[in-house]
């Protein structure tokens, strides 16, 4: 998987990193709220083995993630540990915790 140099690059190429055989029978929406330079809002959709991604929030997420942009690409790449991000309180996420760790499995970070 590529690196990303931006927050927008990676919502823009998140079908590249999508995994949906990981991603079958989930259903469920994640709200980014990323902070700073070249940050943003986006939603991620999760359909049943398909994502869509859009620009902006939606009310009652099933999780939402809150880091700064600079550390959102940090972990999208692979360089910056989400659990460890987690723990230092660079990331913080709301809704269903088991949700947000199984994200992993069909959005994960660049190796």
């Amino acid at each position: 998987m590529r690196h990303v140099t931006s927050c927008t690059e990676y919502f823009d190429t998140i079908q590249e990193r999508f995994r949906p055989e990981e991603a079958k029978g989930v259903n469920a929406t994640f709200v980014y709220e990323l902070d700073g330079t070249g940050g943003g809002t986006w939603t991620v959709r999760v359909t049943d083995g398909k994502v869509t991604v859009e620009p902006g929030g939606v009310p009652e997420p099933t999780v939402t993630y809150k880091i700064s942009a600079d550390n959102y690409v940090k972990l999208a790449n692979g360089e910056l540990n989400g659990a460890k991000a987690f723990l230092t309180r660079k990331l913080k996420v709301s809704g269903s915790i088991p949700m947000a760790q199984k994200m992993n499995k069909f959005l994960p970070p660049a190796s």
